[in-house]
């Protein structure tokens, strides 16, 4: 009678991390799969005619929105790592929303505000001088040099 009751347990722990491994795999997948539509692209604009060409970014916007819909669906099961504790701003500024090209203050992208684990919330990694950072419910990638915004997810957090 113990066994069955211990098995059942054990299953019930094992089963959520199964369900994300598998949405972990989707995603990667999907990664996969855009990055290849990019590389056909680019081999139909060197040697393919406008047929191809357009062929090719018809499939790569499709593995971009299949892409878009699998980050979504991880982050619709995950709601719990998007929230996070009340956004508070550097002293004497206020929240506005802002679009690429806009230069930022230092005081934004201090290491109050970075994002230090981007895989956590399925971002790319930010290389070089970028970095994430949290901007309101926003998360912003920010040139550390120059202030200024490369891109902006709008209402990411909860």
């Amino acid at each position: 009678m113990r066994t069955p009751i211990i098995l059942a347990l054990m299953a019930a722990v094992a089963a959520p991390s199964i369900v994300q491994a598998q949405s972990l795999g989707e995603a990667r997948q999907s990664q996969r799969e855009v990055r290849e539509e990019r590389r056909d692209l680019r081999d139909a604009q060197r040697y393919g005619d406008r047929r191809d060409v357009r062929e090719a970014r018809k499939d790569l916007r499709d593995a971009q929105r299949e892409a878009r819909q699998d980050w979504r669906d991880y982050r619709r099961s995950n709601r719990d790592a998007f929230r996070r504790p009340a956004y508070v701003g550097p002293r004497g500024y206020a929240y506005r929303p802002v679009n690429p090209g806009y230069r930022f203050a230092p005081a934004y992208y201090g290491s109050r505000y970075v994002i230090a684990d981007p895989w956590r919330y399925r971002l790319p990694a930010a290389t070089g001088y970028n970095r994430w950072i949290r901007y309101g419910n926003d998360v912003v990638l920010v040139n550390s040099r120059t202030g200024r915004v490369i891109q902006v997810h709008n209402g990411f957090f909860w």
